[in-house]
C-alpha cells in the first residue's frame, strides 16, 4: 500500500485519508455485523490503521459511530431522497414514486443484503443508546416531513385529493418502506420489495384527483 503525507500531516492510503479509511472499514463492518458486534480491533484490522492514528481522528467508538451515521444520512438525502424532489414544479405523487423506485433499486443493487443502514441502527440502538436514538429519530422525522411537505403543497394546488392526510400518508410510507426492506433482507428475495413498492404506488393513486 502506498502512502504519502498531506500538508496537515494526515496519511493518504491509495488516495484515501486515514480518516476515510477508518470510516469506510467501520461502515462495512457495522452494516453487516451491527454497531455493538463491531469491535474497535475489527475496525483497525480492516482499515489497516493503528490505534494511535484512530484516536487522532476519533475520541471513541461512539464518536466514530456518529460520524458514520452522519455519512449515511448525507448519502440518503443526497442520492436517494432529494434528487426526486429537485424540481419545484414537479408533481408530488410522481416524485414520491421516483423515491420509491430509488429505494427499490438500492436493494436490488445490494442483492438484498444489509437492509436499511438507518433502520438497522434504529432497531439495534434505540432502546440502549439515547444519543443514537435521538439522531436517528431526527432523520426519520426529516424524511417524513419531506414527504409531508410535497403532499401538502400538491394538495393546496389541487394535484392531490382533499381526502389525503399528508402527515399520516407520509408516516405510513416511511413505515411501509422500512418493513419492506426488512422483509427483503430476511427473505433475500427482491420480489418482496417489488410487490411492496407496487402496493404503495397503488395506494398513492387513490389520492389522484378524479376528473
Amino acid at each position: 500500500m502506498t502512502t504519502k503525507t498531506t500538508e496537515n500531516g494526515g496519511k493518504i492510503r491509495d488516495g484515501r485519508s486515514t480518516r476515510e479509511a477508518i470510516l469506510e472499514a467501520a461502515s462495512r463492518l457495522i452494516h453487516v455485523h451491527g454497531y455493538n458486534h463491531t469491535a474497535l480491533d475489527d475496525v483497525l484490522r480492516e482499515s489497516g490503521v493503528g490505534k494511535g492514528n484512530f484516536y487522532y481522528h476519533f475520541k471513541s467508538k461512539e464518536e466514530l459511530g456518529y460520524a458514520i451515521l452522519d455519512q449515511i444520512i448525507g448519502s440518503f438525502l443526497d442520492r436517494t431522497l432529494e434528487p426526486c424532489f429537485s424540481d419545484p414544479e414537479g408533481r408530488a405523487l410522481t416524485q414520491i414514486r421516483c423515491f420509491l423506485d430509488r429505494v427499490l433499486e438500492t436493494q436490488r443493487e445490494r442483492n438484498c443484503v444489509g437492509g436499511c443502514p438507518l433502520g438497522n441502527l434504529a432497531s439495534e440502538l434505540s432502546d440502549v443508546h439515547e444519543g443514537f436514538r435521538a439522531r436517528l429519530a431526527s432523520v426519520f422525522a426529516a424524511w417524513r416531513e419531506r414527504l409531508t411537505l410535497a403532499l401538502t403543497t400538491a394538495q393546496r394546488g389541487g394535484a392531490v385529493d382533499g381526502a389525503c392526510r399528508p402527515e399520516a400518508v407520509a408516516g405510513f410510507l416511511v413505515a411501509s418502506l422500512e418493513g419492506a426492506i426488512l422483509l427483503t433482507k430476511l427473505t433475500k428475495d427482491i420480489t418482496v420489495m417489488e410487490q411492496c413498492v407496487a402496493e404503495m404506488k397503488r395506494y398513492l393513486s387513490l389520492f389522484e384527483p378524479r376528473v
